[in-house]
């Protein structure tokens, strides 16, 4: 928890400074935050369309910048290496058991929080976009079924689908927290190996595996954003960019 306070604090923080003195040549911290945000609204807009990006865009953003930068302060010296623990045979100390402060993402409950929230506001954008009637025909219905047995069986195979889509459905927050939590902790777990298998060369043997955890945590935030907006794209996009589509066709003959 404290992590993520002080990885939160320091992004509004830096939110507070780029945008204390707005111009319209950006430049230093403002120019950064915009290319930041203008290419993260850009990629968003290639998955979730034009009309959805505009609902949903606050929460991907925050999710990937939050866990990215997460993840990186986890990698700080001093991050899971200092605290308490238990001394091996020759008096020195051997493992720590207790650190004073954790990566926040090494934590199963950070990644299951965030899972949850997003499984949470999937739900209301579906509904929203698909109403529940709708909800349940997306799942279910596979559009026309014939007629007669065809019909029938058709139907049958429709619901069982639906079935295991709901199964699916419902282990997205179980596979999504597992992913950056086992990607997270694994990576600190090399490093902390790295450290104990040759302890004259301690300080030189992390070394490669700290940069690929760079981008570790770089592609991990990338994954779990994709993911998350790819789930949310496929059950609300295409309904949502019919409706802004005939919102517009409606303007223009309103126009006329």
């Amino acid at each position: 928890m404290i992590i993520t306070w002080i990885v939160a604090l320091g992004l509004i923080a830096f939110a507070q400074m780029a945008t204390r003195n707005i111009q319209m040549v950006p430049s230093g911290l403002q120019n950064f935050a915009e290319w930041l945000v203008e290419g993260m609204y850009d990629f968003f807009t290639e998955i979730l369309g034009k009309e959805l990006v505009k609902k949903t865009f606050w929460f991907f953003c925050t999710l990937f910048i939050f866990i990215l930068f997460t993840n990186w302060f986890g990698l700080v010296p001093g991050v899971g290496t200092v605290g308490w623990g238990t001394p091996d045979a020759s008096g020195h100390l051997h493992h720590i058991s207790q650190p004073v402060l954790r990566g926040g993402n090494a934590d199963l409950n950070m990644t299951l929080a965030m899972s949850l929230t997003f499984f949470l506001l999937w739900t209301v954008w579906s509904l929203q976009a698909l109403g529940a009637g709708g909800f349940l025909k997306h799942i279910f219905s596979g559009g026309d079924n014939g007629k007669g047995f065809m019909a029938l069986l058709m139907m049958a195979i429709f619901f069982f689908v639906g079935v295991i889509e709901v199964i699916s459905i419902a282990f997205r927050p179980v596979s999504l927290s597992f992913r950056l939590y086992g990607n997270i902790f694994a990576g600190e777990n090399i490093l902390e190996s790295m450290m104990e298998l040759i302890p004259w060369l301690g300080w030189l043997l992390p070394l490669p595996f700290y940069f690929l955890e760079l981008l570790v945590g770089l592609v991990q935030a990338l994954v779990y954003a994709l993911l998350t907006s790819v789930f949310t794209a496929l059950m609300c996009a295409h309904h949502d960019e019919g409706h802004g589509e005939s919102h517009s066709h409606g303007e223009h003959k309103h126009a006329h």
